[in-house]
């Protein structure tokens, strides 16, 4: 999943870029000319040295391949920010924010590690954070529905050091009060309500391409570290549904004018193998 910093300092040159290639690129078998993603960044408020210098630090990290035609550059997605990209799509337009057909279920994982074990502990909790989990007590972490943990905690070598579960709480359990004891609620809303702040009113941007892309790159802002937890157990004025409804109109009305921007912006060619 690509990574963007708050909402409220505005989403990184990568993360904006990697919102055009996944818009234009993902799945079609396609490159695109340097000097194109300059034309954007320049729509975007990013600089043409900032654009140059986001370009080449992608490809050195494998989000981007080179692919020369002539006297140009181009730039094609690679299998790692395939994959990025794809996971990102399936997060935002096949989940959504709204858990509203939860089955009852939950995944639990238990893990007890040696005291000496903080970095495996650390990269355990923030794999487990980022797939949906939170620490119900100790070294007990729940998520909603069947989740498929079982390559976090063998991708980390702990598969002796780790149980998965999967449950339904029993009748005396207050299922609210567990969801409000693994989680924090206020920062999960908090993300929504940023978004609503600076989404549901005027638009912030009048460019169309430039606003579908700072769009998008904001609202995977704020569902990235959404668990999904069931609607029936979160505060009645939680603000998830109206956020998405926001972005998702917003969404579909800049889709027609920022494709007719980029159509006459961006160069591109076929991706060679």
């Amino acid at each position: 999943m690509p990574t963007t910093e708050p909402a409220e300092s505005g989403p990184r040159p990568q993360t904006l870029l990697l919102m055009l290639f996944g818009d234009y690129l993902l799945d079609r078998g396609l490159c695109v000319f340097s000097g194109s993603v300059i034309d954007v960044c320049d729509r975007l408020g990013i600089s043409s040295h900032a654009a140059r210098s986001t370009l080449t630090r992608m490809a050195a990290r494998g989000l981007l391949r080179r692919q020369r035609e002539g006297r140009r550059m181009y730039f094609g997605l690679t299998d790692r920010s395939t994959t990025l990209l794809r996971d990102g799509r399936d997060r935002i337009w096949r989940a959504g924010a709204v858990n509203d057909s939860w089955d009852g279920t939950w995944t639990l994982l238990s893990f007890s590690l040696p005291e000496s074990w903080q970095r495996q502990r650390h990269d355990l909790r923030s794999q487990l954070a980022w797939a949906g989990f939170g620490p119900l007590q100790g070294g007990l972490w729940i998520a909603p529905g069947e989740v498929a943990a079982g390559h976090i905690v063998s991708s980390l070598g702990l598969d002796a050091h780790a149980r998965i579960f999967h449950a339904r709480a029993g009748a005396r359990t207050d299922i609210g009060v567990m969801v409000g004891d693994a989680y924090d609620l206020p920062a999960l809303a908090a993300a929504y309500t940023g978004f609503l702040a600076r989404w549901d009113g005027a638009p912030p941007l009048a460019d169309p391409l430039a606003a579908r892309l700072t769009l998008i790159a904001e609202w995977l802002h704020a569902i990235r570290r959404d668990p999904r937890l069931p609607v029936e157990h979160l505060p009645p004025d939680w603000p998830a549904a109206r956020a998405q409804k926001v972005f998702r109109d917003l969404e579909t009305g800049y889709e027609r004018p920022a494709r007719a921007v980029a159509e006459r912006l961006l160069d591109l060619r076929p991706a060679t193998a």
